[in-house]
């Protein structure tokens, strides 16, 4: 079996974590915990709890960010990139475009160390607390030839978390419907993950308010990992998203809505000038 690389989104060093939260409220004041993600925190919530369950959304008005790459990256593929970057445009007012200078996001293709491999990215305004030299995005062995599948599961799932969104196989719904002990065997013997790391891929939820904020989990979402049926607790699948699909778009629509456009009316008719004929002029009457 091929090895199957899943996306962890990167997090920041404790030491960052409330000044990011500081900033992402700055930048976007609805981040700021509240409602579910509030009552969730108890009575005395700590500054750190607090920052943990800011939201790191880009804003209501959209976004538009910056893109470069680390690492040689042939003019075809960076273009390709982007291109995949962008398709989560087509219901949200975002924009990612190539620059280099000073980028927003930077794109890495590393494969070692462990900490810096695989497919990642930090989430949201999160990307503006890296360090100018080192990636905020990293999509190990991606090259010209990578099967377009990959650059739709992939980049565009990278994607997702750079715009703020979370993972939706963290629910707690459909964390519920996984065998821990099956999971943690299964994970250990197919992709070489210790227990800690199981915990925190597949087995740890998050608040649902956190995610798609839809009623259900949507287990064919682009930000939903392939759970097979045999570390489930009843034997059915959970079957990931391979692709944005229609509530990705519509959810990202809602946390990033396109300005709406003016509608196009008819061109009011010029009044006629008063004092005047309907050939624009008054003429005298000739005496005598």
């Amino acid at each position: 079996m091929a090895r199957f690389i899943g996306c962890r989104p990167k997090s920041l060093p404790s030491a960052r974590i409330i000044t990011a939260a500081q900033r992402a409220v700055t930048i976007n004041p609805a981040n700021s915990p509240s409602g579910q993600r509030l009552n969730g925190l108890g009575l005395a919530p700590t500054q750190l709890k607090l920052a943990i369950a800011t939201e790191k959304y880009w804003g209501k008005k959209g976004t538009r960010l910056t893109v470069g790459f680390l690492e040689h990256a042939a003019p075809a593929l960076a273009k390709k990139i982007i291109q995949h970057l962008n398709a989560w445009g087509k219901s949200a007012n975002i924009l990612f475009r190539a620059s280099q200078t000073d980028p927003q996001v930077r794109i890495a293709f590393r494969d070692h160390p462990p900490s810096d491999a695989g497919f990642w990215s930090y989430v949201g305004t999160d990307i503006l607390e890296i360090a100018p030299h080192e990636p905020t995005m990293n999509l190990e062995g991606f090259t010209v030839n990578t099967p377009d599948k990959e650059f739709h599961r992939v980049v565009r799932h990278e994607a997702g978390h750079t715009l703020g969104f979370e993972h939706e196989h963290m629910r707690r719904q459909i964390v519920a419907r996984i065998d821990r002990a099956k999971a943690i065997a299964f994970y250990r013997r197919d992709q070489g993950w210790d227990e800690q790391a199981v915990d925190a891929q597949v087995l740890t939820p998050l608040e649902d308010s956190s995610i798609m904020g839809t009623p259900n989990a949507d287990e064919t979402s682009i930000m939903c990992y392939d759970i097979p049926g045999e570390i489930t607790l009843d034997g059915k699948p959970i079957v990931g998203g391979n692709d944005i699909n229609a509530t990705d778009f519509a959810f990202a629509g809602l946390k990033y809505p396109k300005p709406k456009k003016k509608p196009k009316g008819k061109k009011p008719k010029p009044k006629k000038p008063k004092g005047k004929s309907a050939k624009g002029t008054n003429r005298k009457k000739k005496s005598g």
